[in-house]
């Protein structure tokens, strides 16, 4: 095993990585930090949790000339919590190197000021996409097309959130041999003309998705049986003893009304989502990371990279809409040596997604709450069990549609649309003579009340 020590870092560098207790680099690191030095580009794809942060900001902080008085890397995040996450990181580097120069650079806080301090430019820059643009573009304060490096962190977040047309402009200003390295948990089809665009032959690193998803975490599934959500978790929250635990909502206005109700209800619950002003956001920020919570509730915002220190229990009121969020959400507990438990609101609707996730590596199992406990459940095992016998009708096509004597590619399932099709048309003519008997019999019934009738 290759442990941090047998690197070539300066001493600042690796003294810091020993301060943080890092022994051994994690799979991406491990994969990227010599790619960093070969100058390569590189797009690296990974979920939470698996040491990408440290992987370009190790090489990136190595390689920094401090006697050169300019901007030689700019790293970008799509959100302010994301980009301060990162500079907390960075600041860490700082405290063993005073000549180091890192500055963060995001909206919320005083602009003025913020031109003000750069009237000596850092040596790496790490901020949102839209100050950044502002400051160096608009204000033209900040220096960044000294850079030689460029990071975008999170990058198919950055595209959700349209940082790509701010990025566009920056990276058309910038150096033409510049060394990009993007960094995303999937890479989407509307992302990759922009990487074309800027990138030269990058290596792709693509750590395996069944790794990715914490070894440390169990995952629960809690059947809601149709009963109000906040009840059930009001129970989950009752047998639950959490260092801290994160309640994930889809909504933001779901995530701000569930965190009213539950203070109503005298709990005492830090909260981080979009409908948050700056200000807000950043001193519920600092309360988090100072423990004073045991409880918070957080839409997804909270589940992209963001490290809330001492996460021992997920709850998910919702499954969200897609998978590679739940993997980010159940790998904000459990990270390095501790255990974590992650319960998900279950009913039928959500077999589809639960079996998607199932493939990728990730076990659930189902808990009953009765009696102020939780008991083993066998109820989905049960549904997925039952066989689906076959009705008269479909025995009888399947008896016609033989199997062929030379079988080829694909012949069982282009036989099972043959016996669909051949069991919707025969419906259809069972469903169009009953309904010509019926007219048949309402006929004659007619005809019968019109003797009787005649008769009278």
């Amino acid at each position: 095993m290759k442990l941090f020590e047998s690197y070539q870092f300066q001493t600042f560098v690796k003294k810091t990585i020993s301060e943080m207790n890092f022994q051994s680099p994690t799979q991406i690191q491990k994969q990227i930090i010599p790619l960093v030095y070969k100058h390569r580009d590189v797009i690296g794809i990974s979920q939470t949790g698996t040491g990408k942060t440290h992987a370009f900001l190790i090489p990136i902080v190595d390689m920094i000339d401090v006697d050169e008085d300019c901007v030689q890397a700019v790293i970008t995040a799509p959100t302010r919590e994301l980009a301060s996450q990162i500079y907390e990181n960075a600041k860490l580097f700082m405290k063993n190197n005073s000549e180091l120069r890192v500055s963060l650079i995001i909206g919320g806080s005083d602009k003025q000021k913020a031109i003000d301090k750069l009237s000596i430019q850092p040596h790496i820059v790490i901020g949102t996409p839209g100050r950044i643009k502002d400051l160096s573009l608009n204000e033209q304060a900040l220096k960044i097309t000294t850079a030689d490096i460029f990071v975008i962190d999170e990058a198919d977040m950055t595209l959700e959130f349209g940082y790509l047309e701010d990025l566009d402009a920056i990276l058309g200003k910038m150096k033409d041999h510049l060394q990009m390295m993007v960094f995303s948990a999937t890479i989407p089809q509307t992302l990759r003309p922009f990487l074309q665009k800027y990138m030269h032959t990058p290596k792709i690193i693509e750590i395996d998705e069944k790794l990715t998803s914490s070894r440390n975490v169990s995952h629960y599934l809690v059947p809601t049986k149709h009963r109000d959500r906040y009840v059930v978790l009001k129970e989950i929250m009752s047998i639950i003893d959490p260092y801290i635990c994160i309640i994930f909502c889809n909504k933001r206005k779901e995530a701000a009304a569930l965190t009213h109700q539950l203070r109503e209800d005298g709990y005492k619950v830090g909260e981080i989502h979009g409908d948050l002003e700056p200000r807000e956001r950043r001193q519920m920020m600092r309360r988090i990371k100072s423990m004073e919570y045991q409880y918070i509730v957080a839409t997804d915002i909270a589940a992209r990279g963001i490290d809330i220190d001492g996460a021992s229990h997920i709850i998910n009121m919702e499954f969200p809409s897609e998978l590679d969020f739940y993997i980010h959400r159940s790998g904000r507990c459990g990270r390095g040596k501790y255990t974590g438990e992650c319960y998900s609101m279950y009913d039928t609707s959500n077999e589809s997604i639960v079996h998607a996730l199932e493939k990728k590596g990730i076990t659930f199992e189902m808990k009953e709450l009765k009696g102020n406990q939780f008991i083993d459940s066998k109820d989905r095992e049960k549904r997925k069990s039952r066989v689906k016998h076959q009705t008269d009708l479909e025995k009888k096509i399947s008896s016609i549609v033989r199997k062929p004597k030379k079988v080829k590619p694909g012949y069982k399932k282009k036989r099972k649309r043959e016996i669909e099709q051949l069991v919707r048309k025969e419906k259809r003519a069972m469903i169009q003579q009953d309904i010509k008997r019926q007219k048949k019999e309402r006929a004659k019934q007619a005809q019968r009340e019109k003797r009787e009738r005649e008769a009278e």
